[in-house]
């Protein structure tokens, strides 16, 4: 086999930096099956000194956090007062939320500065097996030719704007995935869910729920070099605004066998985030705000019957930066990582880590675009990405998170 590593990757930080449905439970993990996606980096953590919260900073400059917060926060002892000043990196194994029903996400306001965005790119390793797609378990194709990615025209507002960057923190710094904008069935036209990979949330097997993860659309949508980004303002890497994960679901699947190597739970590594605005009171949903969602297709067409794919992303390990939007377009083929678990799409491409969770765009059932897929998993040495099927477990997260939020 081919070492694979998960698509997020990160560079270590100079400080440490509800409803489940019956298929498939909360946020997920993130390294298990993809290439390197970016993530941790050496950010500064001070931000985390002018914290406030989902709710509004008190006026003793406490962090206030809503009461159902608070109490899932103090079942596993930890101290929601202290949060805000650094107890959210407290890692513990007994401090690591886990399970699907005890995601938390408190705002911390500021936490994401241009600075701390621009410099998260650390990955953790991973080593995976082959897997296949359309319900001929077992099935691998031939390794695809490497695709070279191109670069997304800027700026990507234009060219994709349901298209973005994901930031979070883990026990390694911060770290960084790819994300997209996707419809919401009982908010239509005004959507505030985003698609992106299990292991973007969720560390799987032997980990918890990652912390502070948000969502930056069309991140540095210029596409601004590294360095004409040093000390550029927020508005100009986040123009669309930073949206803080309120809720999370992953496979049940993923965090019962994803990890950091090895390609178990890859087939069933998916996620759907429900956000919320950093600032303002969310008047405009995140759909109104960047002008386009794409939908989910569920059906998982058999390789046979697509001609293409389009998998996007921000790439962040070499030779990329993390900084740019790129994009592979390529007939997919079938990876089978064992004859139990679904098929896999895979295709050719150069993306690294940094790129995992980023939407697969193919048709819908009207053959219109639509979100088919996300990155997954892909080998250490690039050329290749593969991405799950998005069959009942993905469709039973997906319909769970906007369920949660219809009234």
């Amino acid at each position: 086999m081919r070492p694979i590593r998960p698509l997020f990757s990160a560079r270590r930080a100079r400080s440490v930096r509800g409803r489940t449905s019956p298929v498939a439970a909360a946020v997920a993990l993130g390294a298990v099956l993809a290439l390197t996606a970016t993530a941790c980096g050496p950010g500064d953590d001070d931000a985390s000194d002018k914290a406030s919260s989902t709710a509004t900073a008190g006026g003793n400059g406490t962090l206030q956090i809503p009461d159902n917060i608070k109490e899932k926060l103090k079942e596993h002892g930890i101290d929601p007062d202290k949060w805000k000043n650094g107890e959210w990196k407290n890692w513990d194994r007994d401090k690591w939320l886990r399970e699907a029903k005890d995601f938390v996400n408190p705002i911390i306001d500021g936490l994401w500065d241009s600075d701390r965005m621009r410099d998260a790119d650390k990955h953790p390793g991973g080593e995976v097996d082959d897997n296949d797609i359309s319900g001929d378990q077992g099935v691998t194709d031939p390794t695809p030719q490497p695709v070279q990615a191109a670069a997304v025209a800027s700026p990507y507002h234009g060219s994709a704007p349901y298209a973005g960057k994901l930031f979070f923190d883990g026990p390694e710094g911060s770290m960084v995935c790819s994300a997209t904008v996707v419809s919401d069935p009982a908010h239509p036209g005004k959507s505030d869910m985003i698609w992106t990979a299990g292991h973007c949330v969720h560390a799987g097997k032997k980990g918890g729920w990652y912390r502070n993860i948000a969502f930056v659309p069309s991140y540095n949508n210029d596409g601004k070099s590294a360095e004409e980004l040093q000390g550029a303002p927020k508005e100009e890497v986040a123009p669309f605004g930073v949206w803080w994960g309120d809720w999370a679901q992953t496979s049940d699947q993923w965090i019962e066998q994803g990890g950091p190597t090895g390609g178990a739970g890859a087939p069933y590594d998916f996620a759907v985030i429900h956000v919320t605005p950093e600032k303002g009171s969310g008047a405009k949903s995140l759909e109104e705000t960047v002008g386009s969602s794409l939908p989910v297709n569920f059906n998982a067409p058999a390789v046979p019957q697509i001609s293409q794919l389009t998998a996007k992303g921000y790439p962040a390990a070499p030779p990329f930066d993390g900084q740019k939007l790129f994009q592979c377009a390529d007939k997919p083929g079938r990876l089978s990582l064992n004859s139990t678990d679904p098929t896999m799409y895979r295709i050719g491409c150069t993306m690294t880590g940094g790129s995992s969770g980023g939407g697969w765009v193919g048709q819908g059932s009207d053959g219109r675009p639509a979100l088919v897929s996300n990155t997954s998993i892909g080998p250490v040495t690039a050329g290749w990405l593969a991405g799950p099927r998005l069959g009942k477990e993905a469709k039973g997260i997906y319909n769970a998170v906007s369920e949660k939020f219809a009234q």
